[in-house]
C-alpha cells in the first residue's frame, strides 16, 4: 500500500503528481489519445509515402484515382483517430471511409487492393507507435489498431459484395434493354455505347439463338445461364422475355459450335439460329430472322434442333416475313432468271411434273440426262439442290414468290 513517501506532496491544492514510471492507465490513455490526435497529419503523410513505395497498382492508377485513394487513406486514419477517442462506439466501416469517393472507384480498386490499403495504414501506425503512444501505452495502441483494421477489413468485404450485387443488377437491366433494342432493330450510337459498357468487344462475327426457357428461371438459375453463355464465346448477351430465351454470341471462334453447346440450356421445343452477322446492324437482322423462324418452324415437322433461320425461308414467307421473301428472290429466282441454258424453264417443268425427270424431259423434248444436268446447274447457281425434296420445296417457293413479285 503506498505511503506518503511514495508520492510527491500536493502543492497549491493540486492533486499529487505521480512520479515517472507510476503513470496510471487513465493518464496513459489520455496522453496517448492526445498524441494520436496531434499525429494524424504525420500518419497521413507517412501513409501516402508508403502507398507510393509499396503498391505497384497504386502507382499505375490514373492521377484522379490516385488522388481519391489518398483521400480514402487519410479518411481511414481520421476515422481511426475518431474511434480511438471513444472505443465503446463501433468503428467506422469502409462504407463511411469511402463515402467521399465516387462509386466508380470500386471498379478501379479491387477488394484485394482495399485490404492492402488497410494493411499499409496499419503498418504505418504500428511503425510510429513508439513515437506516438505515451510511455507504456504502445501495446494498447497496437491492439486498438489491430482491432480497428479487422473491423475495417470485414466491412470492406461487405461493401464490395454489396457493390457487386448492385452492379450485377444494373448490368442485368442494361443487358435487357440492349437485347430489347436489338430485337426492335433500334440500333444507334447510344446502343453501341451501352453494348460497350457491358463488355461487348465487337470482334469477329455475331450469332443469335432463340428458343424457350426451361422451367421458370429464378435469380440463381438466370445467373448460372449467363455464366454459361459467357464461357462459350468471347462476347455474350442474354435476354429472357417471358418464356422466350434470346442469346447473342460474338467472337472469332466457331460460334455454331458454341451455340450447339448451349442447347441443354434451352427448354423443350425448337431452337432457331439466325444467320451470321458482322456488326450490330447485322445482329439485329439476324435476331429478326431467328424470331421469325421460331414462329414459322411449326410448319416444318421434320425441322432439326437447332435449325438455321435460313432453312425456314418457305415457312417464313408464309407468315409474312418480308426479309425471307427478299432473300429467296435474291438468292434463287434472280440468279435463275439471269442464267443461260434454260435453267428456270427446266426447274419449272421438273417441279410441275411432280419432280419426275422423265416427265420433265417429255415436256421439254429433251433427254432425261439433259434435265439432270440442268438441275445440277440449278444447284450450283442457287445453292439449293432440286433433287432433294426439302430443297426442291425451297426452290418452288422462290419461283412462285419471284413470279408474283415480277407481276406486280
Amino acid at each position: 500500500m503506498p505511503t506518503s513517501s511514495n508520492l510527491s506532496p500536493a502543492t497549491d491544492g493540486q492533486p499529487p503528481v505521480p512520479p515517472p514510471g507510476a503513470v496510471s492507465a487513465g493518464v496513459t490513455s489520455a496522453e496517448t489519445l492526445r498524441r494520436v490526435k496531434d499525429s494524424s497529419g504525420l500518419l497521413a503523410a507517412a501513409a501516402m509515402r508508403r502507398l507510393d513505395e509499396a503498391l505497384d497498382w497504386y502507382r499505375a492508377l490514373p492521377a484522379d484515382d490516385r488522388s481519391w485513394v489518398g483521400l480514402v487513406a487519410q479518411a481511414g486514419i481520421t476515422a481511426f483517430v475518431t474511434w480511438y477517442t471513444d472505443p465503446s462506439k463501433p468503428p467506422h466501416g469502409v462504407g463511411e471511409i469511402f463515402a467521399g469517393a465516387p462509386p466508380e472507384l470500386t471498379r478501379s480498386i479491387s477488394l484485394q487492393h482495399t485490404l492492402q490499403l488497410v494493411r499499409v495504414v496499419v503498418d504505418v501506425v504500428e511503425s510510429h507507435s513508439d513515437r506516438i503512444a505515451a510511455p507504456g501505452g504502445e501495446r494498447d495502441l497496437l491492439e486498438a489498431v489491430l482491432r480497428y483494421s479487422r473491423e475495417v477489413a470485414f466491412s470492406a468485404a461487405e461493401v464490395y459484395a454489396r457493390a457487386a450485387e448492385v452492379r450485377g443488377a444494373w448490368d442485368a437491366r442494361l443487358e435487357a434493354l440492349v437485347v430489347d433494342a436489338l430485337l426492335r432493330d433500334d440500333v444507334d450510337d447510344s446502343l453501341r455505347s451501352r453494348v460497350a459498357a457491358l463488355g461487348w468487344s465487337g470482334r469477329g462475327a455475331t450469332l443469335v439463338i432463340v428458343g424457350t426457357t426451361t422451367s421458370a428461371l429464378d435469380d440463381v438459375h438466370t445467373a448460372d445461364l449467363r455464366r454459361a453463355t459467357r464461357r462459350t464465346a468471347d462476347d455474350a448477351l442474354v435476354g429472357i422475355q417471358g418464356d422466350r430465351l434470346v442469346v447473342f454470341l460474338g467472337g472469332e471462334g466457331d460460334l455454331r459450335a458454341s451455340a450447339a453447346s448451349l442447347l441443354p440450356r434451352f427448354g423443350d421445343g425448337p431452337v432457331v439460329i439466325g444467320p451470321l452477322a458482322h456488326d450490330l446492324d447485322g445482329a439485329a437482322r439476324s435476331a429478326r430472322a431467328a424470331l421469325a423462324g421460331l414462329v414459322a418452324v411449326k410448319g416444318w415437322a421434320q425441322a432439326p434442333r437447332p435449325v438455321q433461320a435460313d432453312e425456314l425461308l418457305p415457312e417464313r414467307v408464309l407468315i409474312g416475313d418480308a426479309d425471307a421473301r427478299r432473300t429467296l428472290v435474291a438468292q434463287a429466282y434472280v440468279p435463275l432468271l439471269a442464267s443461260t441454258g434454260s435453267l428456270l424453264e427446266t426447274l419449272t417443268a421438273y417441279l410441275g411434273a411432280g419432280r419426275s425427270l422423265e416427265a420433265a424431259a417429255r415436256t421439254l423434248y429433251v433427254h432425261p440426262n439433259t434435265v439432270r444436268y440442268r438441275l445440277r446447274r440449278v444447284a450450283d447457281v442457287t445453292g439449293w439442290d432440286p433433287l432433294d425434296p426439302r430443297e426442291a420445296h425451297v426452290l418452288h417457293t422462290a419461283v412462285v414468290v419471284g413470279r408474283l413479285d415480277a407481276a406486280t
